[in-house]
């Protein structure tokens, strides 16, 4: 698999650590949950089909981390931007 980083072009998936779901976030307070509810945000989460937002780190690279639209049934990467950008993948695989 190929993975565009935006900062150092394309490269083989070798080069990058998976850091998991782009759209998780972390609880505003984490003091103020149960222990209950951590465990249900570190280890239980949705296996999506198709495309789904991932953080990927480009650690045997530039080190940045990028944000990868990819179809989690065939792994064709649609899009990869900055962790923050907005991506919407177009016929061609680039952001528009």
């Amino acid at each position: 698999m190929l993975i565009r980083c935006p900062w150092c072009g394309e490269r083989d998936q070798s080069e990058f650590t998976y850091g998991g779901d782009a759209a998780a976030m972390r609880p505003a307070d984490p003091d103020a949950i149960s222990r209950e509810a951590w465990v249900d945000h570190i280890y239980l989460r949705a296996n999506p089909k198709g495309p789904h937002a991932e953080l990927w780190q480009h650690s045997a690279g530039c080190r940045a981390w990028i944000k990868v639209v990819r179809d989690t049934t065939t792994h064709e990467v649609l899009a990869t931007g900055g962790p923050h950008d907005a991506l919407a993948p177009d016929a061609t695989g680039e952001t528009a």
